[in-house]
């Protein structure tokens, strides 16, 4: 990966940019996946999941690039670490 590149794999996203996108992404899984958290929580799911949809679209060799993108790439990734994360708590509940 190329060392100018920022969080979102994005060259054009600035840090406030990858934030925003990051608080929008989270609350959208947040909404897909019926959950409640705050705005922090959403902008740390959202961030992380910029890293999985990043990667995921890697594997796929879907070019991401741009701010809607950037965002349907990291809405993706977040469902899909809330969507782990519900699965992790709920084994651990049935111990």
């Amino acid at each position: 990966m190329n060392d100018a590149q920022t969080l979102l794999g994005n060259p054009t996203a600035g840090f406030f940019l990858t934030l925003f996108i990051g608080i929008i992404a989270g609350w959208i899984a947040e909404k897909v996946t019926s959950s409640n958290h705050g705005l922090l929580t959403n902008l740390l799911v959202g961030v992380a999941g910029a890293f999985v949809g990043n990667k995921l679209a890697d594997v796929l060799q879907v070019p991401v690039f741009g701010f809607w993108r950037g965002l349907i790439a990291a809405s993706i990734g977040a469902i899909i670490i809330l969507y782990v994360w519900r699965m992790i708590q709920s084994r651990r509940a049935g111990m």
